[in-house]
């Protein structure tokens, strides 16, 4: 079989050597076959990625689609600015959108269980293996967003925020700005570590021969980065910039100097990650990195679509878009 389009029926009836019906059979769990057959034609189903047609069983119109969009924290502004723009461009395909918010959920297999039938594609914040998604997903194409993979596994794709060239530019910008004792505001890896994107920040620094200590908030939110740049005052005060794990941190940053009179940013500068339209919104605006969010959502759902019909849409399955410097006036 190809592996560059999805299994049909007819690939599990010869899988199997049974007819059509009896495949239809065995998947709407009907009378009329055998225990055994029944049996075989799961597990060849599930070895060869078949899933029913949503489109057979009479539930959806030809040509729509739904898809799952699984986000982290929707209290986070970034997932609801980038859940915006991936259901506006699925409304453009006449597509619907099922968002799901991970945040609360202790068991995502159970959730994805539930979802399977609903859903043609999974797109966003995926932390699931591909071993254990082909079983609660069988044949359903999964694309990452903000991955840091790149798995030639086919129904799989995603989207790559690359942080270098946004980041190197900032870096340029606060040097020209005579910045030499920046920090980095970190919300710390699942490991106990810095995060990966606070470990490129301090490399990019080291590059520039200047040592960026790293504090760990615990939590990528407002609260964590108030609480603890008041916590490391004077450690704070020492420094001429923060560059913060996101936007939310930066937050929480910038109240908490604010309320301790240390100005922004004549006294230190601030920078955050995630190019928030809410850094508009705050006094001082908030300089932040950013990818454009209409990018990454219709290079998301070109994706998508090329997975779900790669002879009418075809593309390719990964895309790269890069963070840039949107200067503002904390830094």
């Amino acid at each position: 079989m190809e592996t560059n389009r999805r299994a049909t029926i007819v690939d599990v009836a010869s899988a199997v050597g049974v007819s059509r019906q009896t495949v239809s059979r065995a998947m709407n769990d009907m009378p009329g076959i055998s225990a055994r057959t029944k049996e075989r034609v799961l597990e060849a189903a599930r070895v060869l990625g078949y899933r029913p047609s949503r489109f057979g069983r009479g539930l959806v119109k030809r040509g729509q689609q739904t898809v799952g969009l699984m986000v982290n924290n929707l209290r986070n502004p970034y997932f609801p600015e980038l859940a915006a723009a991936i259901v506006a461009h699925a409304a453009r395909l006449d597509w619907s959108v099922l968002l799901l918010d991970t945040s609360g959920i202790d068991d995502q297999r159970e959730l994805l269980s539930k979802l399977a039938p609903q859903v043609d594609a999974l797109l966003g914040y995926v932390d699931l293996s591909k071993r254990e998604l082909d079983l609660i997903l069988p044949g359903v194409p999964v694309i990452r967003i903000d991955t840091t993979s790149h798995s030639g596994a086919a129904n799989w794709g995603g989207v790559q925020f690359d942080l270098l060239p946004g980041l190197r530019e900032a870096i340029a910008h606060l040097r020209s700005r005579g910045v030499s004792r920046p920090l980095v505001l970190d919300s710390g890896g699942a490991d106990g570590r810095p995060s990966l994107r606070a470990r490129v920040i301090v490399k990019e620094w080291a590059a520039q021969g200047i040592d960026a200590p790293v504090l760990e908030t615990g939590r990528d939110d407002v609260h964590s980065g108030e609480a603890t740049t008041a916590l490391h005052l004077d450690q704070v005060q020492s420094a001429d910039a923060i560059m913060a794990f996101n936007d939310y941190t930066a937050f929480g940053a910038m109240k908490a100097l604010r309320r301790n009179g240390i100005h922004v940013p004549e006294d230190i500068r601030v920078m955050g990650i995630d190019g928030l339209a809410a850094g508009t919104y705050t006094t001082p605006e908030l300089t932040t990195l950013g990818v454009d969010m209409e990018e990454a959502a219709e290079a998301t759902m070109s994706i998508t679509r090329s997975l779900l019909d790669p002879a009418h849409s075809p593309g390719p399955r990964w895309q790269r878009i890069s963070h840039r410097l949107i200067l503002r006036e904390s830094a």
